[in-house]
């Protein structure tokens, strides 16, 4: 956290800057001041007013050109004490000042070698043209001293601002990321909620404009049948309206989104499913390979919907009489085969196109299985699906329909 004098000196770098100039020009004078004794005193005051006023003046472009600053500094104070006057603390300060802004604003090599270059030039200046009444460590280890200080705090203060720049661009990074995996999670749910109402949907609707169909047609013929067929079109439209209630119910959810409104329908619903499409004209045959094992919910919820929109396709595009559904059981799979002995060729019966096909591509694959689907040589449409009885952990799996 900065302090009030930081966030001003930042607020007015340009004030801050000439402030620090005068209070170092002051210190500077004062500092030529001090003598190891009163015969010792240089008496060309005139030019260390001079390189006072130079080197500390230099200070107001510090931020824009920090070497340039660093050079000019160096120069004046080598000169003052080659003048006589002694390196103390007070006639480096304006070094001292320029040192650090260019740890700051630069890299740990190049605040080295200036460093070392302006050290040179004040330890030089003092040791050839002092009389030696100095003591050498006041000339050499006593500068040494004092214009390290600038370069580590200011290179100390560096590395805190770079840390704290990567720390705000990681928080940065790791907001985008979850605002991204919530547009991700969020469309995934649009999609799925999507997928189940297409099924739910087109499912019910087909079967209830076949049915309807048919009654139209026998109502001539046979209007004794009429009756029951309108009995299984009301049954039709009652569960489409239940799975379509559950269904948007899932965008009502406010606590947890885990939580199923009902029970997901399964491979335990199939003769339901048969029965409503025999309602309709077809006649659906179930055939079972293998021994059954027990599925997750998520999968046999997958192998219901799969099983129910290959049989909508059946009813709504291949003018078919009959459609075969069997479940081949394998250790560790379950194999879903739809056929029909259907000729007419529609556009959403293509593969790859229409919402259909889709849907069940994208349920097989969200549990790591496979899909295909393609017309037969022999005439008719087939749809196979592969599923794993044990999904990947890291696949979501529906919860109601």
């Amino acid at each position: 956290m900065s302090t009030p004098w930081q966030r001003y000196a930042e607020e007015h770098a340009r004030t801050a800057d000439t402030m620090a100039a005068v209070l170092l020009f002051a210190s500077f004078l004062f500092g030529s001041e001090i003598t190891m004794s009163s015969e010792d005193r240089p008496h060309e005051v005139g030019i260390t007013i001079a390189l006072a006023a130079v080197g500390c003046g230099a200070l107001l472009w510090q931020r824009s050109r920090p070497r340039t600053v660093v050079a000019v500094s160096a120069v004046c104070t080598a000169a003052a004490s080659g003048l006589g006057h002694l390196p103390t603390p007070l006639l480096l300060g304006g070094l001292m000042l320029a040192l650090y802004r260019l740890a700051v604003d630069t890299d740990r090599p190049t605040a080295r070698r200036y460093y070392f270059a302006g050290l040179a030039l004040v330890v030089s200046a003092a040791t050839v043209f002092d009389p030696g009444t100095v003591p050498w460590p006041l000339k050499t280890i006593s500068p040494a001293a004092w214009l390290l200080l600038p370069v580590v705090a200011g290179n100390a203060v560096r590395l805190q601002g770079a840390y704290l720049e990567a720390v705000q661009a990681r928080a940065e990074y790791a907001e985008r990321s979850r605002e991204e995996e919530a547009r991700h999670r969020v469309a995934e749910e649009r999609i799925r909620i999507a997928r189940e109402l297409h099924d739910v949907v087109a499912h019910h609707l087909a079967l209830a404009n076949a049915q309807a169909g048919t009654a139209a047609h026998l109502s001539r013929t046979h209007p004794d049948q009429v009756h029951r067929i309108l009995g299984d079109l009301a049954g039709t439209t009652a569960s489409a309206l239940r799975e379509l209630k559950a269904t948007v119910g899932l965008l009502r959810q406010t606590d947890d989104p885990d939580l199923p409104l009902a029970p997901s329908p399964g491979l335990a619903q199939l003769p339901e499913l048969t029965e409503a499409c025999e309602t309709a004209g077809l006649t659906v045959h179930v055939s079972v390979e293998g021994t059954p094992r027990p599925l997750t919910a998520g999968v046999d919820l997958t192998a219901y919907r799969i099983v129910q929109e290959a049989l909508t396709n059946v009813t709504k595009h291949a003018a078919a009489e009959a459609a075969y559904v069997r479940l081949g059981w394998s250790p560790d799979r379950l194999t879903l085969t739809v056929t029909d002995d259907g000729t007419a060729t529609a556009p959403a019966a293509a593969p790859g196109r229409g919402f259909g096909l889709i849907g069940m591509r994208e349920r097989a694959q969200s549990v790591g299985g496979a899909f295909a689907a393609g017309h037969r040589d022999g005439g008719g449409f087939e749809v196979t699906t592969r599923l794993p009885l044990y999904p990947r952990a890291t696949e979501p799996e529906e919860r109601t329909s």
